[in-house]
């Protein structure tokens, strides 16, 4: 079977709409399965994206990965709403700020109503408004002894 997309990586594939032609391309190993999940995210029902960005999200190359969290965050921008697999994907990950999926989950929270969010998630939304406070008070007070330092010194000079 010849595809019509071009596997070779170009940006055509984030106008992807075939999820038989992603099961294909995911057994004949094609490389960007990642950037073509962004495109089944962005032209396909959430029902059918889900299970191939799941997919996406365990390939071994790195990028692709990188672009398979984006496919869930693209997938959640657009539907409101995540699939279980899909939420389970971006706990398994993690949520934190050094994980591949933060853009992801970032993208659920502002997009997925709260009372729809999975336990965890509402959870770890409650934990990163408490850190994001922190550093905020943390960062204004830096601000305010660096000032204060500046001007105590220009009044020895």
């Amino acid at each position: 079977m010849v595809s019509g997309w071009n596997w070779d990586g170009d940006e055509s594939l984030l106008r992807f709409d075939d999820p038989a032609e992603w099961d294909a391309a995911y057994e004949r190993g094609e490389g960007p399965l990642g950037s073509a999940a962004i495109g089944l995210a962005f032209n396909c029902s959430l029902a059918e994206a889900s299970p191939r960005i799941v997919r996406a999200m365990r390939l071994p190359d790195v990028a692709q990965r990188g672009f398979a969290f984006t496919a869930a965050g693209t997938a959640a921008r657009l539907n409101g709403e995540l699939t279980p697999e899909l939420y389970a994907a971006l706990r398994a990950e993690g949520p934190g700020r050094m994980s591949i999926a933060v853009n992801a989950v970032n993208d659920t929270l502002d997009y997925v109503p709260f009372r729809q969010l999975p336990l965890w998630l509402k959870w770890w939304k409650v934990v990163s408004k408490v850190q994001d406070k922190l550093e905020t008070w943390r960062l204004e007070s830096l601000y305010a002894v660096s000032d204060a330092w500046k001007a105590l010194r220009g009044r020895r000079s």
